[in-house]
């Protein structure tokens, strides 16, 4: 355990970089080699617009990284935060804490990103790629990264979270997001078993369905149990899954198109309307 805080706590940008393309490159080739869904479709030209909103979350997560930093720092040497304030083993302080993390930075922002029109009017760039694959892990407006990174600071501040805690969490958060969204077809023995405590694919896949009621489920990232807790949790045959949203009227993959979207009300209706 000593090794895991030692090695995230001294993690340079390199080894981040590394880890993030590493995990999506190995998705990338077996959900070639094991699709859950045969898409027609060119997975370079795909990919191209998923890569760009990339660059743009790594922006914005650089423009907050300071505050992250300063912020846990502060929390860690005045005691604040739910880790602060209980003496813990080390392994359950890391448990406790991606729990925190994840349920603060993660689940709950994506949760009001549905609930807030003004909000979801920046999700939707992340819903309407047809084609859900591991790139589209990556697939977020630069306003949504904006809304993302406010939230994991909060979640800092609440859990008191160390740096290391925080640096392993975004590593598990980036790697398990492409898992999840990968196009791969696991066996049922897996999505039974593991499918409990980790968003699997087929579980996150019908977040991605077209229509309500499927696309207000399952908006966990690392773990399975919120859903489940907090009564969002649906399934869906995976032969059913109708990828993007049908709320547009027109789908576009230009990014010119996509980075204005959310600023041109006539280009779709919401989906709670």
């Amino acid at each position: 355990m000593d090794s895991i805080t030692t090695f995230f706590d001294t993690i340079s940008s390199g080894q981040r970089t590394l880890l993030l393309m590493g995990g999506l490159m190995f998705f990338w080739i077996l959900e070639s080699i094991l699709p859950i869904v045969s898409f027609r479709y060119t997975k370079w030209k795909h990919a191209g617009p998923n890569l760009f909103f990339t660059l743009t979350t790594a922006v914005v997560n650089f423009a907050f990284a300071y505050l992250i930093v300063k912020g846990s720092d502060a929390a860690v040497a005045g005691g604040w935060g739910i880790l602060n304030w209980i003496q813990l083993p080390l392994w359950m302080e890391i448990l406790l804490g991606l729990m925190a993390l994840d349920l603060i930075g993660a689940y709950f922002i994506h949760w009001t990103e549905h609930k807030v029109h003004w909000m979801w009017k920046f999700h939707v760039i992340h819903h309407s790629d047809e084609h859900v694959d591991s790139t589209t892990a990556l697939r977020h407006h630069p306003g949504e990264s904006v809304f993302r990174a406010i939230f994991t600071l909060i979640a800092v501040l609440v859990a008191g979270a160390p740096m290391w805690l925080v640096m392993l969490y975004q590593s598990l958060s980036a790697f398990l997001s492409q898992f999840n969204h990968s196009n791969v077809k696991l066996p049922e023995w897996v999505n039974a078993t593991i499918g409990k405590v980790i968003i699997t694919p087929d579980m996150h896949r019908v977040h991605h369905h077209a229509e309500l009621p499927y696309t207000d489920v399952n908006y966990g990232n690392i773990f399975a149990f919120w859903d489940r807790l907090f009564g969002t949790y649906a399934e869906l045959d995976r032969d059913k899954i109708d990828y993007g949203l049908d709320v547009f009227d027109k789908r576009e993959s230009h990014l010119g198109d996509l980075l204005g979207l959310p600023f041109d009300g006539k280009r779709y209706r919401h989906q709670k309307d």
